[in-house]
């Protein structure tokens, strides 16, 4: 794979990363869950070749409760 190549197969890796921060996003407010911190570590997209991370980021305990408790509804099979 040429220089070219890895350039854009990088980009790509960057913008599916993007779209699927973007897409959690959605789903997590969708059951009223929201990340503050959620984004692509940008770290992580440094350099020639980079392999994109998600940084689920921080949340306060509160939120955190939250989402423990949407993902036993889920686990449960409840969706009301």
């Amino acid at each position: 794979m040429d220089s070219t190549e890895r350039r854009k197969a990088a980009a790509e890796r960057v913008r599916m990363a993007e779209d699927t921060v973007e897409r959690l996003k959605g789903g997590l407010a969708g059951v009223g869950v929201t990340l503050p911190s959620l984004r692509i570590d940008p770290v992580s997209c440094a350099g020639n070749e980079p392999v994109p991370l998600v940084d689920l980021g921080r949340c306060n305990l509160d939120t955190a409760l939250r989402l423990c408790r949407v993902l036993a509804e889920k686990e449960s099979g409840y969706d009301g």
